[in-house]
């Protein structure tokens, strides 16, 4: 079952984090590697990044699975737009189903289509209501990214965000422990959720999740917690 799938491979994508706290001198040091996680958990995604950027949105590090992802990122911080500085800077995820036919940033995107980049996703890392940055996946074919995929990289940027942030203090390992069990739980409600919504509506898996995710952002409030609303028995939240 998909719930079960998810499930799996978030515990051994977790486990692999918790492992870089644990081996890294410094958490900077990491994002070459949560780069290549981003890479390895999203299938359809061609390549990854992780940026770390300060409070006036300059990229003070940051790690590329390959250097087109280097090179169309970069692009970003030069000419002062795109997916990633705008979700930093909202602190909301950011997808481009096209970068052809995209008008949100039209310099960076004709830029990115130009290299051969068609589809964008990039959310936020936050820590404590702190924002650090970026992580991004990006595709050669347009449409590559969905609501599942969002989830995903959202629940891995949590993490990310925790081991970045906290890497530096005593209890940092409780943290991410406490932050990548969160995480887990979130997605398994989630999935259970997907699945009430499948029987009651009669719909296929991504239409379910984006209802979930529709009701999500038209509220304000994170997916797990509409999720946990319909695992209640609540009135459907997108009525």
């Amino acid at each position: 079952m998909q719930s079960e799938s998810s499930a799996t491979e978030l515990t051994a994508v977790f486990a692999r984090i918790q492992n870089m706290l644990l081996s890294q001198e410094h958490a900077t040091a990491a994002v070459h590697q949560l780069a290549q996680v981003a890479e390895d958990l999203i299938p359809s995604a061609a390549g990854a990044g992780v940026s770390l950027i300060d409070a006036h949105g300059t990229r003070t590090s940051a790690g590329a699975t390959d250097d087109l992802v280097e090179a169309v990122d970069a692009l970003q911080y030069e000419m002062g737009e795109g997916p990633c500085l705008s979700a930093w800077a909202t602190a909301t995820p950011q997808r481009i189903n096209d970068s052809t036919d995209d008008d949100r940033w039209p310099e960076w995107s004709a830029a990115a289509a130009r290299s051969g980049i068609r589809s964008v996703l990039s959310v936020p890392l936050v820590f404590q209501e702190r924002r650090l940055g970026a992580m991004k996946v990006y595709a050669t074919v347009g449409d590559a990214f969905a609501g599942h995929e969002e989830q995903q990289l959202v629940l891995l940027a949590a993490a990310a965000a925790t081991l970045l942030g906290s890497a530096q203090t005593r209890d940092a390992p409780q943290r991410l422990s406490a932050a990548l069990q969160a995480g887990l739980e979130d997605r398994q409600v989630i999935d259970r959720a997907t699945g009430m919504l499948m029987e009651q509506r009669a719909t296929d898996p991504e239409d379910a999740h984006c209802v979930l995710l529709t009701a999500s952002r038209a509220q304000g409030r994170p997916m797990a917690e509409v999720a946990r609303q319909i695992l209640e028995r609540r009135p459907d939240p997108v009525k």
